[in-house]
């Protein structure tokens, strides 16, 4: 199958649009693809009227050019005719909003729908789902466009069998610098699931990341999943749900999926190198970290902060997850400390963490990382800055990224999010260091490069 059409189409129409109730599901997917999207948009109807000055069609027949996908948000009952009709009128694919299907128990209808498609060839995603959201191209969301937090253009793929865990993983990317690829979602895939999603992006040039939130798998998918994923070249990140007794029972009434043996299936990702995430947060640090670093690392780090507390914690949440952060021989220290300014040397400690204090400047930072990036044995730098401190600047975070850049090691920053330090993140981001707002998603970054194994 083909499945182009549902991420770039030149041509869509919205069937179930309605002249009479203006805040209808259908009425915004036309609304904003029509006023945002470079998709050429049709809304039908079988009573016709007007919408937003545009001609409401009766059919597709009645489109006047070929069509590359439908948007189908209408009663359940209705979605097999109107298949039928995409298929028959040359449409090239289709996003099934409607719920109504094996959700609710009706699996019959369900079945109705598989079979016409397949009979055809016919891609479709859904039913009872968000559908597609590609930044550059088209919104099948039914959310009021006012009310969608939506990342910056990126190179993470997100596909989610829940749309509202879609959206709200949206709101973090955006709140984390996450810049987003493509989002899909799948609702109950009765046609196109995880694995003929992660075939496409893994060819996707404008996917790096493809992250995942899955609640269950059909007979034998969940190991074909995990092996095409392994074979895919790119990061492939998961979260699963349906984990325990009660979240299995909310997966099967939520999109009538089985959410299998978790444990086995926990087992797998790791043994494939999938990185597996544990929750929300896990997922969007693992998403930024990868989607700027893909080489992996072993995972011997090195921590450089202007408080010992921070630096506590973070060694902490390292020992917690198994990264090494060891000391720093003697002859390291000694060099170290003749490089760093009068005011820090007698009173900085040079172990690991190095703690430079509240005194440090930006040259100490800088001749602590030319020193902890060149040494051989560690592969990663964590940065813990409270930009508060009287003698750093908001040029820190791009002279930091700079070494690491020069060195070819990944470095990873601390930096609270608050407006008044945005200069100083900037610095970093826009020359390719991800910054967490919090110690652990810091650590969590680093342990998602030591589990990558693309």
């Amino acid at each position: 199958m083909d499945l182009n059409p549902l991420f770039e189409p030149r041509t869509m129409a919205v069937l179930g649009v309605s002249s009479s109730n203006i805040r209808h599901p259908a009425n915004e997917i036309f609304t904003k693809n029509l006023l945002r999207y470079p998709v050429k948009v049709y809304g039908v109807n079988p009573r016709g009227g007007t919408l937003n000055g545009q001609p409401i069609r009766r059919s597709l027949a009645e489109i006047p050019e070929p069509l590359d996908l439908a948007v189908i948000a209408v009663r359940a009952e209705q979605v097999p005719d109107l298949l039928t009709e995409c298929i028959q009128t040359g449409a090239r694919a289709a996003t099934v909003i409607s719920g109504g299907f094996s959700e609710s128990g009706r699996r019959d209808l369900q079945e109705r729908i598989v079979a016409i498609a397949r009979e055809a060839s016919f891609p479709f995603v859904g039913p009872n789902c968000l559908g597609i959201y590609v930044p550059t191209h088209i919104d099948t969301f039914f959310l009021p466009a006012e009310r969608m937090v939506k990342p910056a253009i990126g190179n993470v793929s997100f596909v989610s069998q829940s749309g509202g865990i879609l959206v709200d993983q949206l709101i973090k990317f955006s709140e984390e610098g996450v810049g987003l690829a493509k989002a899909v979602s799948i609702g109950n895939k009765a046609i196109l699931g995880e694995l003929e999603l992660l075939d496409y992006l893994a060819q996707d040039p404008a996917t790096r990341v493809i992250a995942f939130y899955i609640e269950g798998f059909g007979k034998n998918e969940g190991r074909e999943f995990v092996l095409r994923a392994e074979k895919c070249g790119k990061p492939v990140i998961v979260l699963k749900s349906g984990k325990s007794p009660g979240g299995s029972r909310a997966v099967s009434s939520h999109t009538a999926s089985l959410a299998g043996d978790y444990a086995g299936f926990s087992a797998a990702l790791c043994q494939h190198g999938v990185v597996e995430a544990a929750n929300e947060l896990e997922l969007v640090s693992f998403c930024e970290s990868l989607s700027i670093y893909q080489k992996p690392i072993r995972g011997s780090v090195g921590i450089v902060t202007v408080s010992g507390g921070h630096g506590a914690m973070a060694i902490d949440a390292c020992s917690t997850r198994g990264i090494d952060v060891p000391e720093l021989p003697e002859t390291v220290r000694e060099a170290l400390r003749r490089s760093l300014s009068p005011s820090v040397r007698e009173i900085a400690s040079l172990g690991n963490p190095i703690d430079l204090t509240g005194s440090g400047i930006d040259d100490d930072f800088v001749a602590t990382a030319e020193t902890l990036l060149g040494m051989e044995k560690i592969d990663c730098m964590l940065t813990l800055l409270l930009p508060y401190i009287p003698g750093i600047t908001a040029d820190l975070g791009a002279k930091l990224s700079s070494v690491a850049a020069r060195h070819g090691k990944p470095l990873i920053a601390y930096v609270p999010h608050v407006d008044k330090y945005a200069m100083m993140i900037e610095g970093f981001e826009l020359n390719g260091a991800p910054v967490s707002p919090s110690i652990e998603g810091a650590v969590l970054m680093v342990e998602a490069l030591r589990r990558n194994r693309p």
